[in-house]
């Protein structure tokens, strides 16, 4: 396969983590759930998770239409090592926050693992080009 699919897989793989993360309200019951902090802290969670919307929908956009560029330009290359670091360190505060014993939690770390991966391989080709 060659290398630049695994940046389109992984544009589709962040358009995944997107929609999974518009669900947030209904998945977690945060009409509920948020009522539990405190108004700032409220607001903080649901600014986060939008802002984070934001940033997979980036990644999802210029990993399938910008493929070309994230390989052939210093600053694609810097974007595709940005997005790689971006799901390794998810996947890290994954094990710090919630464990590896509970099988949610591992294939949750897993499948961030599998976000660094998707990424970090067509860097290291594009950087030995």
């Amino acid at each position: 396969m060659d290398f630049k699919y695994y940046i389109v897989i992984g544009g589709y793989y962040n358009l995944g983590f997107a929609i999974f993360h518009i669900f947030f309200w209904k998945i977690f019951d945060w009409k509920i759930q948020l009522r539990l902090l405190k108004p700032v802290n409220k607001g903080i969670m649901q600014i986060l998770n939008i802002c984070l919307i934001l940033v997979f929908l980036l990644f999802a956009y210029v990993s399938i239409f910008f493929t070309e560029e994230l390989i052939s330009t210093d600053i694609g290359k810097s974007i595709l090592l940005f997005i790689a670091l971006f799901w390794f360190i998810r996947a890290i505060v994954q094990i710090y926050y919630f464990g590896l014993k509970n099988q949610i939690s591992l294939i949750m770390f897993l499948l961030f693992f599998l976000g660094t991966m998707i990424y970090i391989y067509p860097f290291v080709i594009s950087i030995q080009l």
